[in-house]
Parts: C-alpha cells; structure tokens; sequence
C-alpha cells in the first residue's frame, strides 16, 4: 500500500522515473521489515504470567543492552539514512537526523502500546532509539559521502525525488 502510495505522489508531481520508484519499493520494502521486525509478534492471547507486572518500558541507558543488540539496531536503521536524504527537498544534518530520531520514537512508542494493549513482544527501550538514530546518522554520513564523490554524485541525482541540489556546470570544451 504504500509503495503506491508513494507512486502516485510522484505521478502527481511529474516526477516518476524508475530510480525514484526504486526509491519507493526500497523505502516500502524496508518499512513493511521495520514494522515486522520491531512491533510483532503480538499474541493473540496473554502470555502465562511468571511473577509481577513489568512496565514494557527500558529507560535506563546501557545496563543491561547486549551489544548484539546495539550493533543490530544501528545496522537495521543505517539504510534510513540513505533513503531519508533521497526524499526530503535541502536535506541536512538535523533535518536527517531529527527524522530518523522521529521514526525511531514511533517505533518505540508503537512498541510500548502494543505491549501493554495487544501483548506485543516487545518492550520500548531507549538504547534502541540511541542506537537506531546513530545507525541513521552513520547512513546520512555514507549519503553525504557519495554524494561529494563525483563518480557517484551523478547516480544520486538520479534518485533523489526532488532533483539535483547541484547546477550543471558548463563544460569548457563547449565554450
């Protein structure tokens, strides 16, 4: 639903061409993971109670956050910082950034409400939004990267769904 979603705005704007739809089927494809990944299981009936409600809330930072755990939510959330970048007008570091934090938080939130609502099989924790906001910002930071390379500006340019930030510079040979 939403890769057409998203098709149809660029439809609508003039601006669908196979790199920006491959925009959206990557952006589509990734979210429908995320959401997978993050917010479900929710079970259909309560899990078996071993002992006294806990809050399906972490907010203390580090004690007890496995490492498998960090390095996973920085590298799910690193291709959000390729594809924010390629979406947004005069992408900028806070811009970026403050966008992955957002999502993050949604997905925090989502979590925190499905457990308490729906069973879900998650808790919110706030390692995971620090983690998933610096897996963003070190995709932002690869973005930014090839975008300065020349080889691969032009290719990023292509993608971007609201055209090149850059001028054509006029080739010398010409004048």
């Amino acid at each position: 639903m939403l890769f057409v979603v998203l098709v149809a705005v660029l439809r609508a704007r003039r601006r669908l061409t196979l790199p920006r739809a491959t925009v959206a089927a990557a952006l589509s494809v990734y979210a429908g993971g995320v959401v997978a990944n993050t917010v479900f299981p929710i079970y259909l009936d309560w899990p078996a109670s071993e002992g006294p409600w806990i809050p399906p809330v972490n907010v203390v930072p580090v004690v007890g956050y496995e490492w498998a755990d960090a390095v996973i939510n920085v590298m799910v959330f690193l291709p959000l910082g390729l594809l924010v970048p390629l979406l947004v007008a005069r992408p900028s570091w806070l811009r970026v950034v403050t966008t992955i934090a957002g999502i993050s938080l949604a997905i925090e939130l989502a979590q925190f409400v499905t457990a308490g609502l729906a069973a879900g099989g998650h808790i919110a924790d706030v390692n995971d939004l620090f983690c998933n906001t610096v897996g963003g910002a070190l995709g932002y930071a690869l973005f930014v990267l090839l975008d300065r390379i020349p080889v691969t500006a032009g290719l990023v340019d292509d993608f971007r769904w609201h055209g090149p930030l850059r001028t054509p510079t006029a080739d010398p040979k010409t004048q």
